[in-house]
């Protein structure tokens, strides 16, 4: 039933505990999103998980293999791909393919029919012999996650892969990891864009090396966000945001990109008690209007009640 079974996993470094007593298990062919915070303890996880590093405490079995007794078993299960290694960019396209094809001992008709499957899904076919680190960032990405699963590994970790990489590149990348998951592989993914967390089957946030919540989207919202989110179009938002905090009716506060999030009481239909308490510090409210919750306000909501 399950790819991956997390128990008790723990890991310091020295006085330093970067992942703390952390328990979870991720089903066959599910999309699993791992998130939080930079330093929340998000890689050195899966480097345990990948038998790179091994645990202070506890352990876990990947693809049936426990990570702290049979770590090279588990590397030769799974694949990896990172946002800051994956491909050699002084090598060519098919250069990569070679190398990662011999690394994981594929055979002559295995590793053609598999190398014909990295170029298409890569959108390379006839482009073998094009430098790497000439291609567009998206165009690579998708070749690093064909090189990683090259060897058809039952689970896939990928750590960050579309950070720095354009929307439509994420967009177009997260349509072949569902490819992926509809094939039985089990792929489990770490991301900063929350948006991209919305696509997972199920989701685990960790803050602090501590597991602090875990569910599908849905369940997470439902959870933990029972008032209502109003997002605030205006002007000086920082202002705007310090006077809201104020408000007895306003829960919690947060800035999304040029606008604010407020948690505000169920039901709470008053608008114009906001435009005229802000109007009156010479704050131009644009809109005002009641928003579906992202998982950003989930993750900005646990944590504020963690301080």
């Amino acid at each position: 039933m399950y790819s991956i079974e997390v128990n008790h996993l723990t890991k310091k470094f020295g006085s330093f505990v970067s992942v703390n007593d952390v328990s979870f298990n991720v089903k066959k062919g599910e999309i699993f999103g791992f998130l939080g915070a930079n330093g929340a303890g998000k890689s050195t996880t899966i480097k345990m998980l990948c038998g790179i590093l091994e645990p202070t405490e506890g352990d876990a079995l990947v693809a049936g293999y426990s990570i702290k007794k049979e770590p090279n078993s588990v590397k030769l299960n799974i694949g990896y791909m990172s946002q800051r290694f994956s491909l050699y960019n002084d090598l060519t396209v098919e250069e990569n393919i070679n190398f990662f094809g011999g690394v994981y001992g594929l055979n002559n008709h295995l590793f053609a029919e598999r190398k014909k499957w990295v170029l298409k899904i890569a959108n390379l076919e006839g482009k073998e012999k094009i430098l790497t680190a000439s291609l567009p960032g998206g165009i690579k990405q998708r070749l690093a996650l064909g090189t990683a699963v090259i060897h058809k590994p039952g689970i896939v970790f990928l750590d960050e892969p579309t950070s720095g990489v354009d929307p439509i590149s994420r967009r177009s990348f997260w349509e072949l990891i569902n490819e992926l998951s509809s094939e039985g592989i089990t792929v489990f993914v770490t991301t900063h864009y929350l948006e991209e967390a919305e696509f997972c089957h199920n989701i685990v946030l960790i803050d602090a090396g501590k597991l602090i919540a875990e569910g599908s989207s849905k369940e997470l919202k439902a959870k933990y966000l029972e008032n209502d989110i109003l997002e605030i179009e205006c002007t000086r938002v920082i202002d705007a945001l310090e006077l809201l905090e104020k408000q007895n009716f306003v829960h919690e506060t947060s800035i999304f990109g040029n606008s604010i999030h407020i948690n505000v009481s169920k039901n709470f239909t008053d608008f114009r008690a906001i435009e005229s308490l802000l109007e009156k510090e010479s704050i131009e409210v644009k809109t005002i209007h009641k928003i579906i919750p992202t998982l950003e306000d989930v993750f900005i909501h646990l944590l504020q009640h963690r301080k």
